[in-house]
């Protein structure tokens, strides 16, 4: 595996190949992150992933400098995965001077869910992607890969792809779970043994309010108040959550009539302790 740490690097690895397949990441990889580099594998003549911890999509008081960076890990896992070339530029690299030409993603799906208790965050990551987009796929196009678990960036990524029209296909990879069904996350590090074994409320949360919901479309029940319920219950246990919801699939706005099982998706995102975890069922 090449690792290059500047563009002038990168951009000398990727001059043989026509169509990078290409997974960005923060680093702190799980078997997650590596399975989206196995599927990414098969989608172009290299595969390239990422490891930049990106400071613009961090809110003044969270996680950017005590973020875990788990370099040589890192490192062996993307090449027993097959990564044939890694890019992790300094930040003085990719960032060379303030950034102050932003992708401001559409508010209609950016600024509701993650981006209403998060604000800015979608703008930090739509720019850093944008950049790295550059960087990796600039040149002739290619196939990048997100997971479905960040279901919101991934809508959001998808969406700055098509309005800009890149010549970039965006694949999704499915959440990948540890075998209780916690979603694996770089942030489940934080947790201690009793907060790891209480996390998976969040996803059987998630999946208790998703069976609800089907029961209240077929019976004529107050759908909106099952997500208050479900809430309730999660601050019962001793979590601060945010919201826990369910909205449309394509567009993340509020069910009408006319959705049904098929077409939507439920989320949620909670604090437990000082760790806040997300996750989504899709139905």
């Amino acid at each position: 595996m090449l690792i290059a740490r500047s563009l002038a690097d990168l951009r000398d690895a990727l001059a043989p190949y026509r169509h990078p397949a290409f997974v960005p990441t923060m680093g702190n990889l799980h078997d997650g992150h590596i399975a989206l580099v196995r599927q990414a594998k098969p989608l172009g003549d290299v595969t390239v992933a990422s490891i930049f911890v990106n400071r613009l999509q961090f809110l003044p008081h969270e996680d950017f400098d005590s973020y875990p960076r788990t370099w040589e890990a890192d490192c062996a896992q993307l090449q027993a995965a097959g990564c044939d070339v890694l890019f992790a530029p300094p930040e003085a690299d990719l960032y060379p001077r303030p950034q102050t030409f932003k992708v401001q993603p559409d508010p209609a799906l950016a600024d509701l869910l993650e981006g209403q208790f998060r604000p800015g965050f979608f703008t930090g990551v739509s720019t850093v992607v944008m950049k790295l987009f550059a960087c990796v796929l600039g040149a002739t196009g290619g196939t990048a890969v997100f997971g479905k678990k960040d279901y919101q960036q991934w809508l959001v990524i998808r969406q700055m792809v098509e309005q800009f029209a890149l010549p970039i296909t965006i694949v999704a990879g499915e959440t990948r779970r540890a075998a209780d069904g916690l979603a694996l996350s770089s942030r489940n590090g934080y947790l201690g043994l009793e907060e790891r074994q209480e996390a998976v409320a969040l996803s059987q949360a998630l999946r208790q309010l998703a069976e609800r919901w089907r029961a209240a479309l077929a019976g004529g029940a107050d759908a909106l108040a099952l997500e208050q319920q479900a809430l309730d219950a999660l601050r019962a246990r001793g979590w601060q959550p945010d919201y826990l919801t369910v909205r449309r699939r394509s567009d993340l706005q509020p069910p009408t009539a006319g959705d049904g099982p098929g077409t939507l998706v439920a989320l949620g995102a909670a604090r437990l302790g000082g760790t806040r975890l997300i996750d989504n069922l899709e139905f």
